[in-house]
């Protein structure tokens, strides 16, 4: 993969996240020689979900309430159906991601997360993908939705699923690589 050497990645997320859709990309992006901070609402600790059950704690590296879009150069969004259905309803979440995307910084999200961009209104008007579930969702955001393991419209990249955590970590790496993007508002 592709080197981030001194790049800084957010993932935000809360309790129930897709406990791969975090730790997967977490891992390559370290590889890849980023820091990665986990930020989140809670303070401590925040429980993943496998299957059907709770999953393995993260430690937060950093509370939301502290952190700036500023601070980093791209943000990954995990999913499972708790963690963004959560976030989604946060105002001080909501404001951090539109943040990295008024700046031009990678914004990603995998499965679920696409809500988190309907949300924001950042996905309106963009090609993107997301858990098959949610199809209609990003459709009725105003997306143009492609069935593809990664979608990525200007910086803005999406993913389906934990199988397609290679291609969405690449891509990641990739688009950190590659810089800020202009973009107009969300």
């Amino acid at each position: 993969m592709a080197d981030i050497q001194g790049k800084k990645i957010a993932i935000l997320a809360t309790n129930g996240f897709e406990q791969s859709e975090l730790e997967v990309p977490q891992r390559k992006l370290r590889e890849a020689g980023a820091t990665v901070e986990v930020i989140s609402p809670e303070t401590g600790e925040i429980r993943g979900w496998i299957g059907k059950d709770w999953g393995n704690p993260v430690k937060v590296d950093r509370p939301l309430a502290d952190a700036h879009a500023s601070d980093y150069d791209a943000i990954v969004l995990p999913g499972g159906q708790i963690n963004p259905d959560l976030l989604r309803g946060n105002e001080q979440a909501l404001s951090f991601i539109k943040d990295f995307y008024t700046e031009g910084k990678t914004v990603a999200a995998v499965c679920h997360a696409p809500w988190l961009l309907i949300e924001t209104g950042i996905i309106n008007g963009k090609r993107a993908t997301g858990y098959q579930t949610i199809r209609t969702d990003l459709t009725n955001a105003g997306a143009e939705f492609v069935d593809e393991a990664v979608v990525t419209d200007n910086g803005v990249i999406t993913s389906r699923q934990p199988s397609d955590l290679d291609a969405f970590s690449a891509k990641i790496i990739e688009e950190v690589r590659e810089g800020r993007h202009e973009r107009r508002a969300a």
